[in-house]
């Protein structure tokens, strides 16, 4: 099992990786759109989920990979009336990939944030670093 970091998304706050990569797939830890303390009372929705997004991204880059490799998503979000607005950010982030999704509503996460996202991504041995 490799350790996955990079210093462009949260360090973890607890006993966990960023990411830990084993035989090409790279399994993401949940995270919080909490880089450069962004404070989620002062960001509303769409934009915690675009600085999520660019979050996992980070750390899938760092990894050998792209938005292209993930091949599954876990949304947890707080309020189900977001997830128009969050299909609209992640729609527009990930393009025409379609990996396979869950959107879970919970009634809050750490922090105060509203969204927080657990990714799974697969990297071919020539691209993993």
């Amino acid at each position: 099992m490799k350790i996955i970091h990079t210093l462009e998304a949260p360090e973890p706050l607890g006993h966990y990786a960023q990411a830990v990569e084993q035989n090409g797939f790279v399994f993401l830890s949940g995270m919080l759109p909490a880089l450069n303390l962004i404070e989620p009372k002062k960001h509303d929705f769409e934009a915690q989920s675009e600085a999520v997004l660019n979050q996992c991204q980070k750390v899938i880059e760092a990894a050998g990979g792209t938005y292209a490799d993930v091949i599954q998503v876990t949304v947890y979000m707080v309020g189900v009336e977001n997830w128009t607005a969050f299909n609209k950010v992640y729609s527009r982030v990930l393009g025409v990939h379609t990996p396979a999704r869950a959107i879970v509503p919970v009634p809050a996460l750490h922090h105060g944030y509203s969204i927080e996202l657990q990714v799974i991504a697969f990297i071919p041995e020539e691209r993993r670093r």
